[in-house]
């Protein structure tokens, strides 16, 4: 979670920068250009200005989230963040191992799912033994939790 953090607060800062002292930058130059009314510059910088204090919105609320999220609540003993799930996928016959992350960190190919997702979603709050029907796009999965390591038990979080 917290190279979650720091991605962001990275992309923060670089927007941040770029909102304060390059983009008025280009905005003054391209004012200088005269009629403003048919200046593409001054129209790119303004749309662009208006994307990065949008995005930047959109950061700051996801950080202010995700400093609010308790880990005391996140279970011991059953799926939830952070959490790596090995499933029998039962119609395939096949084990598959997923980690359940937050959607900044999502990797498919690398078995990273959100939590948000339908496969994620239908895995929380599961245990050992429980078998469970999913919702995908494809159709309906059936699994099995084979095993669970929780981010308490990964070491993740002090306890």
């Amino acid at each position: 979670m917290e190279d979650v953090k720091r991605k962001l607060q990275e992309e923060v800062a670089a927007l941040e920068n770029e909102l304060r002292i390059e983009l008025p930058k280009e905005i003054l130059k391209a004012r200088a250009h005269g009629d403003l009314s048919e200046n593409a510059e001054y129209h790119a910088a303004k749309e662009r200005q208006a994307y990065v204090n949008a995005r930047l919105g959109q950061l700051k609320a996801r950080l202010r989230d995700l400093s609010m999220t308790d880990m005391s609540k996140i279970p011991h003993d059953r799926v939830g963040l952070g959490s790596t799930v090995v499933v029998l996928d039962t119609a395939k016959d096949e084990h598959i191992r997923y980690k359940l992350v937050t959607s900044e960190d999502v990797d498919v190919a690398k078995g990273l799912i959100s939590t948000s997702s339908p496969i994620g979603r239908g895995l929380l709050g599961k245990q050992v033994g429980d078998s469970v029907k999913i919702q995908i796009p494809g159709g309906i999965r059936e699994m099995e939790i084979i095993e669970l390591t929780t981010i308490h038990q990964a070491g993740a979080v002090p306890e």
